[in-house]
């Protein structure tokens, strides 16, 4: 991690953007399109932003904050909750190296510079991750037969 670099994702940085749509559609199977036009509407909104990590010049994981996660269209009582942690994504070969935590700790920071009070996310696998980083759990559902806890970091 001598050589790790993590940048705001711009709205011309057509390169990450592409390279983020591809993961997403890979890994959780949002069509690239949605993704592209998801961010289009992010740069209009100060409080949300996408980051993107390399390393040496590799990128390796993202992240970002949002106001809207596809969460709230299954649990609409959710939406009381603002600014998400969402679609933390490492390439599987750099898992478990620290990448995660590390985007995960520069979005809160720059949460944090924004003036936001507090974030919140919700997993069915990174729970542990997530408590090692200052998160805490708030509340726990089922979706689809996943159990999903959802947490909440002051910041």
């Amino acid at each position: 991690m001598t050589n790790t670099h993590i940048e705001l994702v711009s709205a011309s940085n057509l390169s990450a953007i592409n390279i983020v749509a591809e993961w997403y559609s890979i890994e959780w199977n949002i069509p690239i399109q949605t993704t592209i036009q998801k961010f289009n509407d992010l740069f209009d909104e100060r409080s949300q932003f996408q980051v993107l990590l390399t390393n040496d010049g590799v990128p390796i994981t993202t992240g970002g904050v949002y106001n809207y996660v596809g969460l709230l269209d299954r649990e609409p009582r959710l939406k009381v909750y603002e600014n998400w942690l969402a679609l933390v994504y490492t390439q599987p070969e750099y898992r478990g190296q620290g990448y995660g935590a590390l985007i995960c700790e520069f979005i809160a920071n720059h949460a944090k510079f924004l003036g936001l009070k507090e974030l919140y996310l919700f997993t069915h696998t990174a729970e542990s991750l997530y408590k090692r980083l200052g998160w805490q759990p708030t509340e726990r559902l089922t979706l689809g037969g996943k159990a999903i806890v959802i947490m909440k970091k002051e910041l």
